[in-house]
Parts: C-alpha cells; sequence; structure tokens
C-alpha cells in the first residue's frame, strides 16, 4: 500500500497542507506565534516547527507576506461600493499630491541649509585670508 492511498497519511497530509496555507496567508508572525505555542504547550512541536520554518526558509523568506500587508500596498480593488471607491481614489490622489508637495518643500529646504553652510564658509574663509597673519621671523 502507498501512503498517498492511505486514508489515515491522506487526511494528515490535507490538515498539514491547510495549516500551512493559513499560516502563510497570515504571514510570518504567524508562524512566529505557532511556534511560540508550540513551545508553551508541548516543547517538541515548538521545536519541530522551528526546524520547519528554518529548513523550508519561512524564518528568511520575504516572499511569505501578511494578507493585510499586500493589500496596502497598491492593491486598487474596487469594494462595489462606487461612491467610497471615488471617495478613495480621490483621497490617495490628494495624498500623493501632498506628499509630492513635502517632499519638493524638503528639497528646497536641504538647498537652502546647503547654500547656507557653504556661504558661512566662504565668509570664514575670506576672513581668514584678510586677517594679518603674525608671523615673527627669526
Amino acid at each position: 500500500m502507498t501512503t498517498a492511498t492511505h486514508p489515515a497519511i491522506a487526511t494528515t497530509q490535507g490538515w498539514f497542507s491547510r495549516a500551512e496555507t493559513w499560516l502563510d496567508a497570515r504571514g510570518k508572525g504567524a508562524w512566529i506565534a505557532a511556534m511560540v505555542l508550540g513551545f508553551i504547550f508541548f516543547w517538541p512541536v515548538g521545536l519541530a516547527l522551528l526546524a520547519y520554518m528554518i529548513w523550508s526558509k519561512r524564518m528568511f523568506n520575504s516572499a511569505i507576506k501578511s494578507r493585510g500587508h499586500a493589500r496596502h500596498m497598491g492593491n486598487m480593488s474596487t469594494t462595489g461600493n462606487s461612491a467610497f471607491d471615488a471617495y478613495k481614489a480621490d483621497t490617495l490622489r490628494r495624498l500623493e499630491e501632498e506628499q509630492e508637495a513635502f517632499e519638493e518643500f524638503l528639497q528646497r529646504l536641504r538647498a537652502a541649509k546647503d547654500k547656507s553652510e557653504f556661504d558661512n564658509f566662504m565668509d570664514d574663509r575670506a576672513k581668514s585670508a584678510k586677517a594679518p597673519t603674525d608671523t615673527v621671523e627669526v
């Protein structure tokens, strides 16, 4: 009898696959929480989860993202409510404009600061060049 046809093993694999998919959908934090709970309730389970996370590179893989994080990263799906979708689009457009204006302001502020520092440097250099040097020749 093969392992794929054995009903108990197939059920276990289905349960494990569902649990893995559920944890992947919630991100790395869910994996870590499951591992910590495993250590708290029965330490071999926590150790097994830690080994699995390292072996499958889930601990170090940045491709596993939470569903909420992926949703906020530029996903412009509609909600079905046209008034809310219009409000959301307008608000996002306005926020982008404000961000651009603020970045331009910061650029002008940095340029003004750099110019001020350079002018101070040039003034100090001019003063030191005009100051008589008191050197005594022997």
